[in-house]
């Protein structure tokens, strides 16, 4: 079965389970998954409480979404000629920046809107995707920025 054969599940395009798809496409899908649980949780926490009552799973998330957001950005085109240390911290970096700001403003909103559960969680859910779909285009440019610079230079 070729890449380009493989089915399509809600735009998402499942990968052959290589060592490079399952580091930098399956980890990092996993890190968003856990991100929107994430926002679910910090939005609004009785879900989590009703599901799993003797576990707070905030760190659980927290950590499962760090680790999938710096693979992502260890992958990027722009790190490619950074070295594995530079590229490691700075993925990292802006995983950790990424994760604990999303986390702060989901904390502000949440103590800025009405005590009702279904927004809350319908406003954790659709910032997390905005915010998510802001970081991706702005790496998404940096990349093609990058691509343009190097482009020149030959």
């Amino acid at each position: 079965m070729t890449d380009a054969s493989l089915p399509v599940v809600g735009g998402l395009r499942l990968r052959p389970l290589t060592k490079e798809n399952i580091l930098y496409y399956y980890f990092p899908l996993k890190g968003m998954v856990s991100y929107a649980a994430l926002s679910v949780n910090v939005m609004n926490p009785s879900i989590a409480i009703r599901l799993l009552p003797k576990r707070d799973v905030t760190n659980f998330l927290l950590i499962h979404t760090i680790f999938g957001t710096t693979l992502f950005l260890f992958s990027r085109p722009h790190l490619k000629g950074v070295s594995t240390n530079k590229r490691l911290a700075f993925s990292v970096c802006g995983s950790v920046l990424f994760s604990f700001g999303s986390v702060l403003v989901w904390a502000v909103l949440r103590s800025a809107i009405p005590r009702n559960q279904g927004l809350a969680t319908a406003l954790g859910l659709s910032s997390g995707v905005l915010i998510a779909k802001l970081a991706y285009d702005y790496l998404e440019t940096n990349d093609s920025n990058c691509a343009g610079t190097v482009a020149k230079k030959n």
